[in-house]
């Protein structure tokens, strides 16, 4: 019974775990993909707002997102609304 308690323990656990890590990006949209700017055009934005070497640009959830690098040489992972192109999170070493 002790080990059936701890096995129901460890999948629960495991289950928070993967439920956390697929909540992880932030919610940018509710608009339907087909209203959301083109990864081209979204591509160009971020250029023009000082992102460099790219090194990601995905889907994520509702948003899209970047690993690159900032004007100053800083590491930056960049979640932007793929409807307005605003910046929803930036987090930046």
């Amino acid at each position: 019974m002790k080990s059936r308690t701890i096995l129901s323990f460890a999948v629960a656990a495991l289950a928070m775990t993967l439920a956390t890590a697929a909540s992880a990006a932030p919610s940018c949209t509710n608009e339907p993909q087909s209203h959301w700017l083109s990864q081209t055009e979204m591509k160009a934005r971020i250029a023009k707002m000082g992102y460099q070497k790219v090194k990601v640009f995905q889907v994520s959830g509702t948003c899209y997102e970047i690993y690159a690098y900032t004007r100053d040489g800083r590491r930056a992972e960049v979640y932007f609304n793929p409807v307005t192109g605003a910046i929803v999170e930036n987090n930046e070493d």
